[in-house]
């Protein structure tokens, strides 16, 4: 199946009030995972009737929507969004906009599981980049993060990646009492297979049976273990997202830091989330969201979808209020980070 969508060059950028350009959309195509990571989901989820779901048509005539109004890169999330039936369609249609010019960059975040299926499809389709979520390297403990994962199944998948001539980047999230021993073996093995990692503060999003607060391992810890192995660099290297990068001396190799905790990185956004229900999410911290479905079931014409998008836009706050609650135990915003997209 190919979707298709006319879309045209009449209608001016999108700019939020506070003067950033919204150049990056991520687009949750599926709250369903094949994972049930203990910082990310509980173990007995409650996913979404598929009627809630933004058909593929529908996803792609909304990201097509936000390419037209000067979104120049997509990055595709779930929960897991190579476990969506069909997922590659959305893929090859999408890449309609490479080959046009309208768009600089398609790429997805995926935990590995299926890329030993897909990945030849996805590069295929365009795909020059692609972040696996993974968090330790011993197969054991990756399967207490992840309650059903194989690692062995993931490495296959990195493997097939690399192959089909894909960028892969290593997104590690820090935990403490969990992986923080290994943070160093990650940085060793990620760059020796010529891979870049980043890490990630935990986020207070969702209620999960853990207590977050026994998870959260501030970055600061984790650059300052890694300065005293590692001579660290910083680098102006940017990859459209939210991540700061220095440079390893020792192995070669980029590291990314995202701080959502100790060092936001608000100032310079330039993204905006959808969600596979067409929720649109201006700010990941916050819980204002636009309901884009009905403005694209509401009409074949594309005028409601752009009015909803620009009234969301000039809604888009200055910045999120995360914070590790120790008093009341509770997430800062209530949703599942697999309904918003990681």
């Amino acid at each position: 199946m190919t979707l298709t969508h006319s879309v045209s060059a009449t209608r001016p950028p999108l700019v939020d009030p506070f003067a950033r350009a919204i150049t990056y959309l991520r687009i949750s195509v599926t709250d369903r995972c094949d994972f049930r990571c203990v910082y990310c989901m509980a173990e007995h989820m409650t996913f979404l009737p598929k009627r809630d779901l933004l058909t593929l048509e529908e996803l792609d005539r909304v990201a097509s929507a936000f390419v037209e109004r000067g979104v120049r890169k997509l990055r595709v999330t779930g929960g897991e969004p190579l476990v969506r039936r069909n997922i590659m369609s959305l893929f090859r249609s999408l890449s309609r906009h490479l080959g046009s010019g309208a768009m600089d960059e398609l790429t997805l975040t995926t935990n590995g599981s299926q890329l030993h299926r897909f990945a030849d499809e996805l590069a295929d389709c365009g795909v020059k980049r692609v972040n696996v979520s993974l968090d330790t390297l011993d197969a054991d403990k990756f399967r207490r993060i992840t309650r059903w994962g194989e690692l062995d199944k993931v490495m296959g998948g990195l493997q097939a990646a690399r192959r089909a001539g894909l960028q892969v980047k290593i997104n590690t999230v820090a935990l403490k009492g969990v992986n923080a021993d290994e943070i160093e073996d990650m940085v060793r093995w990620a760059h020796g297979e010529g891979m870049d990692i980043t890490f990630i503060e935990t986020m207070p999003m969702g209620e999960i049976e853990e207590d977050r607060t026994d998870q959260y391992l501030p970055l600061s810890l984790v650059r300052a273990q890694l300065a005293r192995v590692f001579s660290l660099t910083e680098l102006d290297y940017k990859t459209g997202g939210p991540a700061r990068y220095v440079a390893s001396a020792e192995t070669g190799g980029r590291i990314g830091f995202i701080t959502p905790m100790t060092h936001n990185f608000c100032e310079s956004c330039n993204r905006v989330r959808l969600t596979c229900t067409g929720t649109l999410y201006m700010c990941l911290g916050q819980d204002d969201a636009a309901d884009l479905r009905a403005a694209v079931r509401s009409s074949e014409s594309d005028e409601p979808l752009h009015a909803a998008i620009d009234e969301a836009i000039a809604r888009k706050p200055k910045g999120h209020d995360f914070v590790i609650d120790r008093r009341a135990n509770r997430p800062s915003v209530g949703r599942h980070m697999s309904v918003t997209g990681g």
